[in-house]
């Protein structure tokens, strides 16, 4: 498995995708007991699939500062070191999304020691990203690769799709960047942006930001949904006294509208089919005509519908894009053909920042 060489140019991904053998197949087939690491919304979408293969659960575990008693869907909750006193080669599979340093180190620690995987289900949506479902939809997956603006997106690309059916973290591993990249060789941050910010929550995407400019800007939109979160956010800029700052409690939407929407007090708030009913508002009215330059997504699965909503915003001032494209399987195809539709002049990069699995995989749209 070679996961840091570049994929030759002009190749198609028909002939570059090697993991054709889903991890739940894998795990289907495996003799040694399989056990769950993490509890809550990841487990139980796992333990949904494992039911639908056969899959046998022989137990579930978490970190040892969270084990004091649990118990999930039926099982005992065991530290990790019960189970390796109990069992010899333990199989792992993660089932929570880990995005801190020393958390990863701890999980690629674990994946040196035992067989580990991660596999990947859908933050949003159902059905697997699976081999067969990369063939259903090779020709989106390759128009999207043959328009990626270099070698480093098609290593990544490649690589996240290899994740995604294999569920082995080390093609993540391989094609991880550091933000520093991101900024200063993709974003390219100057001390005159007029930046739009969908899915602001506390305003730690706005921090990252004005580092890289000196905390300089021309103006900010951020929208944030969750009142929690919203709340949090007034409460950093209004104790950075910062001006020209526009704050929506709503969410982001093709269209000015009212939505149902399940808080969950945390990054994954999202609209559902149950819920309160949200003010929901496309950035095209938000901005009223207004310049965009940076404009960031990051909305929990609809980010198609936001990225519509911002169309005449993209056709008149083309601002740099940083999408987030890991929500829904169809993502990693749909999102960079949109913006493609959109202004077909945007140069399309793909980057994944520190994340198991594949969250943080991020598309960068830069005017050609």
């Amino acid at each position: 498995m070679n996961v840091t060489a570049y994929p030759p140019k002009g190749a198609g991904l028909e002939s570059l995708i090697t993991e054709k053998r889903s991890c739940w197949e894998r795990l289907k087939a495996e003799k040694r007991p399989i056990f769950i690491y993490g509890m809550g919304d990841g487990a139980a979408k796992i333990m949904s699939v494992f039911d639908r293969y056969g899959i046998p659960v022989a137990g579930i575990f978490a970190s040892d500062e969270f084990v004091r008693g649990h118990s999930f869907a039926g099982y005992r909750v065991h530290k990790l070191s019960e189970i390796e006193e109990a069992v010899d080669d333990p199989v792992i599979v993660l089932a929570f999304a880990a995005g801190y340093p020393e958390l990863v180190d701890y999980i690629r620690e674990l994946s040196r020691k035992y067989t580990l995987y991660a596999p990947d289900v859908p933050v949003i949506g159902g059905g697997l990203f699976d081999y067969r479902y990369c063939m259903e939809h090779l020709p989106e997956l390759n128009a999207v690769y043959h328009s990626l603006a270099d070698d480093m997106s098609r290593l990544v690309y490649l690589n996240v799709i290899q994740f995604k059916i294999s569920g082995d973290p080390r093609y993540l591993d391989a094609v991880t960047s550091e933000p520093d990249e991101i900024y200063r060789q993709i974003l390219h941050p100057s001390r005159y942006e007029h930046y739009v910010d969908l899915g602001a929550y506390n305003g730690d995407t706005i921090r990252e930001l004005l580092r890289y400019t000196n905390q300089k800007y021309s103006s900010i939109h951020a929208v944030e949904p969750d009142k929690r979160n919203f709340r949090k956010l007034v409460a950093y800029i209004e104790e950075n006294e910062m001006m020209q700052v526009s704050l929506f409690q709503c969410a982001a939407w093709c269209t000015d509208t009212e939505l149902p929407f399940s808080s969950r007090s945390g990054r994954q708030s999202v609209l559902s089919s149950t819920g309160e009913s949200m003010e929901a508002r496309s950035v095209d009215t938000l901005l009223k005509g207004g310049r965009a330059t940076l404009l960031k997504m990051d909305v929990e699965g609809f980010e198609r519908e936001a990225l519509w909503g911002a169309a005449q915003t993209i056709l008149h001032y083309t601002p740099k894009l940083a999408i987030a494209m890991y929500h829904r399987n169809e993502d990693i195809f749909e999102l960079p053909l949109l913006v493609k539709k959109l202004h077909p002049g945007y140069q399309l990069y793909v980057r994944h920042r520190l994340y198991i699995p594949a969250w943080e995989t991020n598309l960068y749209a830069i005017p050609g």
